[in-house]
């Protein structure tokens, strides 16, 4: 026999509360062949979507202010280079469908560290924002924005 507590059915009814009330994703279904990595052509400003070797989509990109070279510190305008995973979506951004990048890594963090600096965060690839366009080679205010 299962016994509910109060405190059981109170965290049921909040849980059931907030998704009630936590309206439409605008994060689009997609329903097409499974995007297994992305892939970053800095120097042509291309980013690609894959599906195993295939590229299945690719889009126009402009890169931070300071496009050539791996990030290594906060501020320093540079895009990472690497191997990264997408760990967040961001519904609130001002920006089109934001999505976060995992820098920094532990080597990341360990580099910046050993030079007494941080080495940023919260890095986002997304579409355009209110702005609309910005050009080829900046970014809003992160490195990686996407325009069709």
């Amino acid at each position: 026999m299962t016994v509910f507590t109060r405190r059981t059915l109170l965290a049921g009814s909040a849980l059931a509360i907030l998704a009630a009330c936590s309206g439409p994703s605008k994060f689009k279904t997609y329903d097409g062949p499974p995007v297994t990595s992305i892939l970053v052509n800095k120097g042509a400003r291309k980013m690609y979507m894959l599906s195993g070797n295939r590229a299945i989509k690719v889009y126009d990109i402009g890169l931070g202010t300071v496009p050539v070279g791996h990030k290594n510190f906060e501020g320093d305008g540079k895009t990472p280079e690497g191997r990264y995973f997408i760990d967040r979506r961001n519904p609130n951004s001002r920006y089109h469908l934001s999505v976060g990048v995992s820098y920094p890594n532990d080597q990341d963090r360990a580099f910046a560290n050993g030079m007494g600096l941080a080495p940023g965060g919260d890095i986002f690839i997304h579409g355009q924002g209110p702005e609309g366009r910005s050009s080829r080679n900046s970014a809003a205010t992160g490195p990686s924005a996407v325009s069709r």
